[in-house]
């Protein structure tokens, strides 16, 4: 777990003096600060359903955000061959990509944290539950933790990060339309879709405040099966 953290904690300096981390940065907190001025704080509405559509809003942002930074990791080291250094390192692919996940992981969750002062500016005219805020933020953070392995298997399988980026965003999109195809479909294959959807039904009780056990099992389960499969690509590649 030490190998794992030493990587997180370079990968991490190593965003943080990018260019390409700040403009993700910027871009992010541009976007979510615009959309709820325009959008959510829009009309008369009540202080929860303002901090509804401002977390709808964020969700959407922190995906496209994940994705990005995530592309980079494993693709771009096999794009410089600099991933040869690491294979042969006295490090476990496990390390590797535990590392890489949780740099860009702390890094998105460093955004995030920087948006709270819009759901703290529904304080200045209406009133909400700072519990509700709480666990808002808990889905979020869990979305990010799911869409960033998801954007890690993708940039494991790729040698681009174009490609990864390509990738990435196919497996993310695909895992959040499944509620679309869930309904022209007939039970039970209805709600076993519905239930594997990323957003939708697993987002919305975060949103509205509400903190459920199976949801953030979901989110945990979909992040441990995505990073298991970028270390089994890992692992794949390394003996080739």
């Amino acid at each position: 777990m030490s190998a794992a953290l030493l990587i997180a904690w370079r990968e991490l300096r190593a965003q943080l003096r990018s260019p390409f981390g700040y403009i993700v940065a910027a871009a992010l907190l541009l976007i979510d600060g615009l959309l709820f001025q325009g959008w959510a704080l829009a009309g008369a509405k009540l202080s929860a359903e303002v901090l509804h559509q401002f977390f709808y809003v964020a969700s959407g942002t922190t995906m496209v955000a994940c994705i990005l930074l995530s592309m980079r990791l494993l693709a771009e080291e096999r794009q410089t061959g600099t991933l040869v250094l690491l294979n042969t390192a006295p490090l476990r692919d496990r390390d590797i990509v535990l590392g890489k996940f949780l740099s860009a992981f702390l890094f998105v969750v460093l955004l995030t944290a920087l948006t709270a002062y819009m759901p703290a500016l529904i304080f200045v005219n209406g009133k909400v539950s700072v519990g509700h805020i709480f666990v808002g933020y808990i889905g979020l953070v869990l979305l990010a933790a799911a869409a960033t392995a998801i954007g890690l298997f993708g940039s494991a399988l790729a040698s681009t990060q174009v490609l990864a980026a390509i990738i990435g965003a196919a497996m993310l999109v695909t895992m959040l339309v499944l509620w679309l195809v869930a309904i022209v479909t007939d039970p039970p294959i209805k709600g076993f879709l519905a239930s594997l959807a990323l957003h939708n039904e697993r987002q919305e009780p975060f949103m509205m405040g509400r903190l459920e056990l199976d949801n953030v099992v979901y989110y945990v389960a979909v992040t441990y099966c995505f990073l298991l499969a970028s270390i089994k690509t890992l692992e794949a590649r390394r003996w080739r």
